[in-house]
C-alpha cells in the first residue's frame, strides 16, 4: 500500500480538531449566539484595542471579501457584540467597538484559547514552538504569491 504525506490534509485534520475543541469543551456553551468567525473577529478587535479597527482591517487580516466581512459584522452588531462608531477624522469611516457583552465573551474565549494552546503544545520545547510558528508563517506566506498558484 502506498502512503503519501500531504501537509494540507494534516492541517485540515488539525483545523477540525481545533474547531471541535471549541465546540465541545470550555466555555462555548456559555457564549450565546456566537459563530466561530464571530469569535475570531471579537478576539482581533480586543487584541488591537490600542488602535481603531475597521471592517477593511478584518478583510485583510482574515483574507475575506467585503461582503463576507459585512455579513459577519452585521450579525455581531445584531447580537449585541459590537457597535459601529464614527471617528472624528473621517465621517465616512465607522470603527468597530466591542460592547461589554463582547468583552465578557472575550475573557471566556481567551481562557479557552490558552487551554487549547497548552494542550496542543504539550511536550514541545521553547525552540520547537518557535520553529513551529516560523514554519506556519512560511506555509501561509507561500500561499500569498498570487497568480503563481494558478
Amino acid at each position: 500500500m502506498c502512503e503519501r504525506f500531504f501537509i494540507n490534509t494534516e492541517l485540515r485534520i488539525l483545523s477540525r480538531k481545533i474547531a471541535n475543541y471549541f465546540i465541545n469543551y470550555g466555555n462555548r456553551k456559555k457564549i450565546d449566539k456566537m459563530t466561530g468567525s464571530g469569535g475570531w473577529i471579537i478576539a482581533y478587535i480586543a487584541e488591537n484595542c490600542d488602535r481603531d479597527v475597521f471592517q477593511r482591517d478584518l478583510e485583510k487580516e482574515f483574507d475575506i471579501t467585503r461582503s463576507t466581512a459585512s455579513k459577519n459584522v452585521d450579525l455581531l452588531v445584531e447580537n449585541g457584540f459590537i457597535e459601529r462608531c464614527g471617528v472624528d477624522y473621517d465621517a465616512r469611516l465607522k470603527k468597530l467597538v466591542l460592547t461589554e457583552k463582547a468583552k465578557e465573551v472575550f475573557k471566556l474565549m481567551r481562557n479557552d484559547r490558552a487551554s487549547l494552546e497548552a494542550q496542543m503544545l504539550r511536550g514541545f520545547s521553547d525552540d520547537e514552538k518557535t520553529q513551529l510558528r516560523a514554519f506556519l508563517k512560511r506555509l501561509s506566506a507561500n500561499l500569498d504569491v498570487g497568480e503563481e498558484l494558478l
